[in-house]
């Protein structure tokens, strides 16, 4: 590289500071102005109340889990945390800015390595908790985590087949996916993801206009499998067992929801919760619990309200979408998301039985928290929308054509 590459400022003369490329400058105002400014404004304000809810977590975990040898300090989660988020909004943004078509073949490539991985989680994989799920790459990656988002790309992307030949069984093609995925789940075993996949599955087929009468038979196959899950898989058993049968004043989820409740309607105070002291998983799978006793009530209706919110932002988009692709893969994502974040709040509110599932972008976490990033970043992508268009009705003989062009 030669010296005039560099800018070298002359004697009396200011620095010049180095200017983006033009095209890069006018790809970035583009994207600006495609994407839904509203839904990454909820995003981020959801990513803020999560950093402050792991800060009040942070030193329960790390009070539990020191040892003779080391002690953690009293914030080693919520500054692991932030780093966490900042790479996590790297990736965020670096996903919203590919186009659909690129992103699209990039995804399902993806979505196979993560199958692959999966695939060797029960050869290579270490165990936490119980449950063998992680893979070690410097750091441990759940290729579950990663496979949800790619997942919804790559059903919608089989269900869109439809509008080439009607004749083709994408029903049963994407059907037997999600079979695949959930065997390899209980292998590890992963109950509560399974049962994500199988929902975010059913929410797509019957945008894709699935008869009801296939509908009943499904429902009626998913409560026959959770059956057999129960009658073969022993924690799965226990678990609706203590729910059903009641919590006793030891369990998990009885504490959490005692902690949830401890701080009324506006909390006992940031860092002066008792009860977060006791709860296991406090900054990953019971942050909910946390941020009802420090900051009350009220804090945690106004995170319900943003996932709400993220939710009907989406569909909101979708209202005036013509492409039958965008439709599933956004309506997909944005069950994934919704879908483990009511799950896990049920769970705090002992509505549903202990499924092990982090609250989205609020929880303490690694990979999970680049793969919630990575699910935002293609829900940004997909809802793209130049605002000087106006949409058109959506057409079949349209939307083939469109789906061709791609």
């Amino acid at each position: 590289m030669s010296s005039a590459d560099f800018y070298i400022p002359r004697s009396g003369q200011g620095f010049k500071r180095p200017q983006l490329p033009q095209d890069r400058k006018r790809e970035l105002r583009i994207w600006w102005q495609e994407i839904d400014r509203w839904l990454l404004f909820f995003v981020l304000l959801l990513m803020a109340v999560g950093t402050l809810a792991v800060a009040a977590a942070s030193p329960a975990s790390a009070h539990r889990l020191s040892t003779a040898d080391e002690t953690l300090p009293d914030l080693y989660f919520f500054w692991a945390h932030v780093r966490w988020q900042v790479l996590g909004l790297l990736v965020l943004v670096g996903t919203s800015l590919f186009p659909r078509d690129l992103l699209r073949r990039g995804t399902i490539l993806f979505a196979g390595a993560m199958l692959f991985l999966l695939l060797l989680v029960p050869f290579i994989g270490y165990e936490v908790n119980g449950a063998k799920r992680w893979i070690r790459f410097g750091m441990g990656v759940q290729p579950s985590e990663f496979l949800k988002p790619a997942f919804a790309i790559v059903v919608a992307w089989i269900l869109s087949w439809k509008l080439r030949d009607p004749k083709l069984p994408v029903i049963a093609i994407s059907g037997a996916l999600v079979g695949v995925i959930v065997v390899m789940l209980m292998a590890q075993p992963n109950l509560g993801a399974a049962i994500l996949f199988i929902g975010t599955w059913l929410v797509m087929v019957m945008l894709a206009g699935l008869p009801l009468q296939r509908i009943g038979m499904l429902v009626g196959a998913g409560i026959a499998g959770m059956l057999a899950a129960y009658m073969f898989y022993d924690n799965a058993r226990h678990r609706i067992d203590a729910f059903f049968g009641g919590p006793s004043a030891y369990d998990h989820v009885d504490l959490a929801n005692r902690t949830l409740t401890g701080g009324g309607w506006t909390g006992s105070g940031f860092w002066l919760g008792e009860n977060k002291m006791r709860l296991p998983e406090a900054h990953t799978d019971y942050i909910f619990s946390v941020i009802g006793e420090e900051l009350g009530l009220l804090v945690c209706a106004i995170v319900v309200i943003l996932y709400l919110a993220i939710i009907l932002r989406v569909l909101i988009r979708l209202v005036d979408e013509d492409r039958l692709f965008i439709i599933l893969a956004a309506s997909g994502l944005v069950a994934l998301f919704g879908g483990q974040a009511f799950i896990n709040i049920l769970v705090n509110l002992q509505l549903f039985p202990s499924k092990g599932m982090t609250l989205p972008l609020v929880s303490y976490g690694g990979s999970s928290t680049i793969a919630q990033c990575f699910t935002i970043g293609l829900l940004l992508a997909v809802t793209r929308r130049n605002p000087y268009l106006a949409p058109e009705p959506f057409d079949l003989k349209d939307a083939l054509d469109k789906e061709d062009g791609q």
